[in-house]
């Protein structure tokens, strides 16, 4: 079924903590628009998206656009497209945070109501003298009837946070400033949102970065206030480059799209993120996006940076394009070229192939001629006895009936081979350059058998010619 067939799913409302009654498992993935779809940011989706699916859950989509002029409609779509190109779909129609304003402001004034929160115009100067006067505690301020929201945090105890990939930690409330929940302006804050958000939509696990980890108390602090039930905390690892910084640009591809971009297979990056953090065991690589569903956990998630190794993902995509059915693999070249009449060069190309972009550097010449590479030429064609063993390969080429074959021009190829009493490569390789203009092709013999009698005898006669001017 389509996305947009799919039944909008009810907002569930503010609703006190229950127990003991069985919940559907909820999870949501909440990108902010303000860029691209980062590798990070695309795993933290696909953990969300193999816990849901393969628990029987529902994965919903929340856009945290709230910074109006910096997530724009067009990011917001680049995100929607990088879901949709990695198939990660997603239950009901996505929520947009910056519409449910209302709701938000409708909560703060609940607290302040209640007298879980009030209204202070300390800034970051009366914050740091109240915590120099009384050894470095947490901000305690008095209601003032103006100025910033602040959630009351007790004076005494701790704020436990459990999560399922870190463990139990304990924060000192009384080390906790009390909490800005909204803005001067009446604008809630991120914290206030995100919690009346998940209540909102039910939301039963929280699977996010590790960067989110501090935020963490603060929610439930904002939770408890409001009387609604604490999801199930996850914080995955950050991702970090071979250099143990944070993952970024200088690394290599940094985005969904840049993975698109550069030739990679949908379900190879998938296999693979799945991988940066989690995994069955050592020796397990490849694993298919049913299986991964059907063995993912949160308790198997590692609390230690991965490392994101594009190399290895080279690899992995590799197999998965080798594996892949010669017309499925034609579909997708013919995609992402824009051209027709691609399965011929797509079944030589397909096992020197690891992206999808390596294609048309070994295929062009098919279909433009040969590469116009002087050195190549130079290098091969220019060595002595080249010239004359591209001869004798051109005279027995001219004796191969049609239509061409592999087996048929391996054999009268080698036979020239012998005949000359040289290496291969002293024939088969003047015949490449001839024909593909590069040392760099395809298996020569599929080559020429694709390339076709009349095409490749042109061409070696249009160099042999060449090369006997003046």
């Amino acid at each position: 079924m389509a996305l947009s067939d799919r039944p909008v799913l009810d907002r569930r409302r503010l609703s006190p903590a229950s127990s003991g009654m069985l919940r559907v498992m909820r999870v949501r993935f909440a990108p902010s628009p303000t860029g691209v779809l980062h590798i990070g940011g695309a795993r933290t989706a696909l953990y969300n998206w193999l816990l849901a699916r393969g628990q029987g859950g529902e994965m919903l989509l929340r856009v945290e656009d709230t910074d109006l002029e910096r997530s724009t409609p067009e990011n917001v779509e680049q995100i929607f497209e990088a879901l949709r190109w990695l198939e990660i779909d997603w239950d009901g129609e996505p929520v947009f945070q910056h519409e449910c304003a209302d709701r938000h402001a409708e909560q703060v004034q609940r607290l302040i109501d209640s007298g879980h929160a009030y209204r202070s115009k300390a800034g970051p100067a009366e914050v740091a003298e109240f915590k120099q006067e009384h050894a470095n505690r947490g901000f305690r301020g008095a209601d003032e009837g103006e100025g910033a929201v602040r959630l009351r945090v007790p004076d005494e105890g701790h704020t436990v946070v459990r999560d399922v990939i870190r463990g139990e930690s304990a924060f000192e409330n009384a080390l906790q400033d009390d909490l800005v929940i909204a803005r001067a302006d009446g604008t809630p804050v991120y914290h206030l949102a995100v919690v009346v958000d998940d209540a909102d939509m039910d939301i039963t696990h929280v699977i996010r970065g590790a960067d989110h980890y501090s935020n963490t108390p603060k929610h439930l602090l904002i939770q408890q206030a409001l009387g609604v039930e604490t999801p199930v905390y996850a914080h995955v690892p950050l991702l970090h480059g071979a250099d143990g910084k944070k993952l970024s640009k200088r690394h290599g591809a940094a985005s969904v799209q840049e993975l698109r971009e550069r030739g990679y297979l949908p379900e190879a990056v998938r296999n693979y993120i799945a991988l940066l953090g989690w995994g069955l065991d050592e020796e397990t690589t490849l694993i298919s996006t049913e299986e991964l569903k059907a063995a993912f956990s949160l308790e198997r998630v590692s609390r230690s940076p991965a490392v994101f190794d594009e190399q290895k993902l080279r690899w992995i995509n590799g197999r998965y394009l080798r594996e892949l059915p010669v017309d499925e693999l034609t579909r997708r070249l013919e995609d992402l070229t824009g051209r027709a009449g691609l399965r011929d060069a797509a079944a030589i190309t397909q096992e020197k192939m690891s992206t999808l972009d390596e294609f048309w550097p070994l295929a062009r010449s098919f279909f433009e001629g040969p590469v116009d590479d002087s050195r190549a030429r130079e290098k091969v064609l220019g060595k002595v006895g080249s010239l004359d063993n591209l001869r004798a390969a051109r005279g027995a080429l001219a004796e191969v009936p049609e239509p061409w074959t592999p087996a048929e021009l391996e054999a009268r190829l080698g036979s020239v081979v012998e005949q000359l009493g040289v290496k291969g490569g002293q024939v088969y390789q003047p015949v490449r350059v001839a024909v593909t203009g590069t040392t760099v092709s395809p298996g020569i013999f599929e080559t020429l058998a694709v390339m076709g009698r009349a095409e490749t005898l042109a061409r070696i006669d249009r160099v042999l010619a060449a090369s006997s001017e003046p």
